[in-house]
């Protein structure tokens, strides 16, 4: 690590810690904390919404799916600008802030509360945020540390801490004031970093069309193990279909990336994005409804070049990992043999000396190596080995050189990954290898600020769902104490998603994203939705909906969903398999995400719970609607 980096980093901080410091002064009251004082400037909030959306783990790790999957992955891109940015901000924006400045909430369960008129709605809301949302944070540490962590020859866990204590301070001290400017300062920063990431990505291949051209021309190359699940190429979508039940493999699985790609991906980021707390709170932050729609432009184009730059660069790597990536270094072995285990799958270890004949069998090649500015006691970096692999020895001292030949996923491969690679490892090699060291420096900005904007919002919103929701709400106590009682809550989540992100690594970002999109879009959009524009709507068809969403979306990704399932092992506890999908069923089921079918059963036990169950006050429904509160005088 050179010194420009370390300068160039602690004037970021130091800036950073600056506007912390101009939230806390400017913090005075609740108000102030909870949503920016309600007068936020909308080129403020724009920023702050879209970098708050968008994190390390869609730079990273979705990034690294789309190298992986394709370019099928833009249309989470449209989804996230039609739907994240245009539906939100032109129909869901407005009557938000009308609400929630009328009832005077303050958070995302405080305005569900006051809309039902339910404290219940109000802390189950607040303890799905709470217990749920590390893992979307521990997704973004993850992202940042994995990029952060060879950039300073520093540890990944010790990232993870530093990432959370930095992170911590501004939030803890300055509240939403202090977290919307710096989203503002790091939204333009990763602006700025993902417009010449793709103006640099083009240049090194050639051009726009050469690029295309040479990634749709390497249709052959998909490893096997993408091409079995329906893999087509890198430009084109999957396979789609629905596996006949008892299909023998490898039909069964022909279309399994389809419903990972389409399901869980595009539909449960591009539709869970409007059920965001973190998101639908800063729609209060602003004074008006001008000001909302001056913020759309700034956030359509804001996502566009973050999405879309991400999603376009991580396919096209692909381009330059196979055909131009030369590897300068120095070789420790050129024949050094991780095993996969024994079925193939398993995570690669380096082979011990005193390995048996069985494990040497099965042991696949790799060429081991360290990079120019790292010492010998540094982690050796290790390559799989193919006959296409080219080495060639530098004499007198020179550097070794090493061209892989692999797309991306084969090159992610190595000690702790399966051999399918890691998806999460992929954007961070490629900018460590492919682009030059000072864009190295800016692509490091960018991905601090888009992990620490996310980050702060995600603490935030914790912190107020303990403090606000939970402990005002049963104490009856406001102000300072249920401030630091917020305070608290931050420190509890970033703990919780510090051990999480410490024990879970590898091609997780994208999942757990996606898993909590998914699980706020069942639980919370249909009595959001229905609660701003259906007066019919009651108190319980709400308590209903929310409870259906939230249950079936729990016992799709315990028993039903295979990698869910078979990694948190519950079902295999219970039951002695790894899901629950009966043999004469479609194994296709196993991939379909749980936002599929709760959403629907959500807001199917919204509407007839509604219809069945008595209404509401009328007096109260006007009042939440802009009327006057019930006892006063129109």
């Amino acid at each position: 690590m050179d010194l420009l980096t370390v300068v160039l980093v602690i004037l970021y901080l130091m800036l950073t810690g600056y506007l912390g410091y101009l939230g806390y002064i400017q913090t005075k009251n609740a108000t102030d904390y909870l949503v920016a004082g309600r007068s936020a400037h909308p080129a403020v909030m724009a920023l702050s919404y879209g970098a708050t959306f968008i994190s390390t783990s869609a730079i990273v790790g979705f990034g690294g799916v789309a190298a992986n999957f394709g370019m099928g992955l833009l249309w989470l891109t449209v989804l996230n600008i039609g739907v994240g940015i245009f539906v939100a901000f032109v129909f869901l924006g407005n009557p938000t802030r009308r609400m929630g400045h009328h009832v005077d909430a303050h958070t995302f369960p405080e305005l569900i509360a006051k809309r039902y008129d339910s404290r219940f709605l109000q802390v189950a809301c607040a303890l799905i945020i709470f217990c749920f949302m590390p893992l979307y944070a521990m997704a973004v540490m993850v992202g940042g540390a994995e990029f952060i962590g060879p950039i300073f020859h520093i540890s990944y866990d010790s990232a993870l801490y530093i990432f959370a204590l930095i992170v911590a301070a501004y939030v803890i001290a300055g509240g939403l004031k202090g977290v919307m400017m710096t989203d503002a300062l790091q939204g333009g920063i990763m602006l700025v970093g993902m417009i010449i990431l793709l103006v640099a990505t083009y240049g090194r291949l050639g051009g726009v069309t050469p690029a295309h051209q040479a990634l749709g021309a390497m249709h052959d190359q998909v490893p096997p193990f993408l091409k079995a699940i329906g893999h087509q190429g890198w430009t084109a979508m999957p396979k789609f279909g629905f596996a006949a039940p008892q299909t023998p493999m490898p039909g069964a699985v022909e279309y399994h990336l389809w419903w990972i790609l389409v399901s869980t991906i595009v539909m449960g980021v591009g539709i869970g994005v409007l059920a965001q707390p973190q998101l639908i709170v800063r729609f209060m932050t602003v004074k008006s409804k001008q000001a909302l729609n001056r913020a759309v432009v700034a956030g359509g184009v804001f996502i566009l070049f973050m999405t879309g730059v991400a999603f376009t660069v991580g396919a096209l790597s692909n381009v330059y990992f196979a055909q131009q990536e030369a590897i300068r270094c120095r070789i420790v072995e050129e024949a050094a043999w991780l095993d996969p285990g024994a079925d193939g799958k398993g995570k690669l270890v380096v082979l011990p000396a005193t390995a048996d004949e069985e494990t040497l069998a099965r042991a696949k090649r790799f060429v081991s190596f360290r990079l120019p500015d790292e010492s010998d006691e540094a982690p050796l970096n290790y390559v799989l080995w193919t006959p296409q692999m080219e080495i060639e020895r530098g004499a007198d001292g020179a550097l070794d050189v090493v061209r892989p030949h692999l797309v991306a996923a084969l090159r992610s491969a190595g000690p702790g990954t399966t051999l399918q690679g890691n998806a999460d490892a992929i954007i961070p090699a490629y900018v460590r290898h492919a682009m030059p060291r000072w864009f190295g420096i800016l692509f490091l900005l960018t991905l601090l600020s888009a992990a620490m904007s996310t980050m702060s919002s995600q603490f935030h919103t914790m912190g107020t769902a303990l403090g606000r929701d939970v402990f005002a709400k049963y104490s009856q106590k406001r102000g300072s104490q249920s401030i630091w009682v917020t305070q608290l809550g931050v420190v509890a989540g970033i703990v919780v998603a510090l051990v999480m992100g410490k024990y879970v690594r590898g091609n997780i970002i994208a999942l757990a994203t996606s898993i909590f999109f998914g699980l706020c879009a069942s639980s919370f959009l249909p009595m959001l939705v229905f609660g701003l524009f259906w007066r019919r709507m009651t108190k319980p068809a709400a308590v209903a909906s929310l409870l259906v969403g939230f249950l079936t979306s729990g016992f799709w990704l315990l028993f039903v969903n295979g990698k869910t399932a078979a990694g948190l092992g519950l079902c295999k506890a219970w039951f002695g398999k790894d899901h629950l999908v009966p043999t004469h069923w479609s194994l296709t089921w196993t991939v379909v995400d749980p936002l599929v079918v709760a959403l629907p059963l959500s807001v199917l036990t919204a509407v007839v719970v509604a219809l069945v169950t008595k209404p509401m006050d009328p007096a109260y429904v006007r009042y939440v609607f802009g009327g006057p509160r019930p006892g006063e005088d129109d």
